[in-house]
């Protein structure tokens, strides 16, 4: 079709430009009018390639900066997350321990369960999922109670005047008290307490817990932490505490009265025993030293005349 176009159009261009057609140049450009040249040299290509804008330079120069916005875009992102975090962990902590306080007024109904943390929530004004962010639920709860009561005793020691005036037994005896009636509001769902403490889990914990508590009241006594008998003294105070414990759940007189009767009782023998084995060291030690020996030797020499 381009051939035939070319062939109407050669008279008409003949009469105009003869001169022209009769040079060299001119059948030159007529032959390419007809048949374009295919670019086949590497000139030619050169040339496409440098007036074309997507040759391999340009689109590569497109692509690296295309890259380094994504990057810079990137690295913009990830600085605004790291100065802003969505929530800090001090603040996460207070969250849980607003809603653990809350669920304490709930035990009483509801028992040492994930129920009562439920309400506790909503009190104050959270959604109940952040349930699931404690790893073991009534443990948790169990435990927070325990921290908050040792805290309130440490601080009816710094502020109590009238129990310096106490001989070290009253004084243990009425801390133990003290600690225990923070617990007698919720007397009839404490053995589930109890049998949260006993679990596998749970167990050491609870007994680092304690463990504090027997350390705050033998300080409070003005006992010598040095001592040599710190440990035992520990161990009998914890068996005072939880054997009290114990009987208070049995217990219906009024005010738990037979309660602190039966702790006034094993603290006085605790001191009795203390004295005693004291006396006795004190009497060792005089003997020895006034025999020249021990007092398996002095005591072999009496009844041996």
């Amino acid at each position: 079709m381009y051939r035939l176009a070319a062939k109407r159009l050669l008279p008409a261009l003949g009469r105009r430009n003869s001169h022209f057609l009769s040079s060299s140049s001119g059948v030159r450009a007529l032959a390419d009018f007809i048949n374009p040249p295919r670019f086949t040299t590497s000139a030619a290509s050169e040339t496409v390639s440098s007036q074309n804008p997507l040759n391999n330079d340009s689109f590569a120069s497109s692509s690296s900066t295309v890259r380094s916005e994504e990057e810079r875009s990137r690295a913009h992102d990830e600085t605004q997350r790291s100065r802003s975090p969505t929530r800090p962990k001090a603040h996460w902590q207070e969250e849980q321990a607003r809603v653990l306080h809350a669920s304490l007024r709930h035990v009483i109904r509801l028992g040492w369960t994930d129920a009562a943390m439920i309400a506790g929530a909503r009190d104050v004004g959270m959604s109940p999922a952040i349930v699931g962010s404690f790893p073991r639920k009534e443990a948790a709860l169990v435990e927070f109670f325990m921290d908050d009561c040792l805290q309130r005793l440490i601080e009816v020691i710094d502020t109590k005047e009238d129990l310096q005036n106490l001989i070290p037994s009253h004084r243990v005896a009425k801390l133990v008290r003290i600690r225990l009636e923070m617990q007698a509001p919720y007397i009839s769902k404490w053995p589930q307490a109890l049998s949260i403490q006993a679990q596998p889990l749970n167990i050491p914990t609870s007994f680092k817990q304690r463990a504090m508590l027997v350390d705050e009241i033998w300080h409070a006594a003005d006992e010598e932490a040095a001592d040599i008998d710190w440990y035992v003294k520990r161990t009998v105070l914890g068996g005072i505490y939880s054997t009290t414990e114990l009987y208070m759940l049995t217990d219906t007189s009024p005010d738990f009265q037979d309660t602190w009767a039966f702790l006034d009782g094993r603290v006085r023998d605790a001191f009795d025993l203390k004295k005693t084995v004291q006396e006795v060291k004190y009497l060792a030690e005089a003997v020895g030293a006034g025999i020249g020996g021990s007092l398996p030797g002095f005591m072999k020499k009496v009844f041996n005349g």
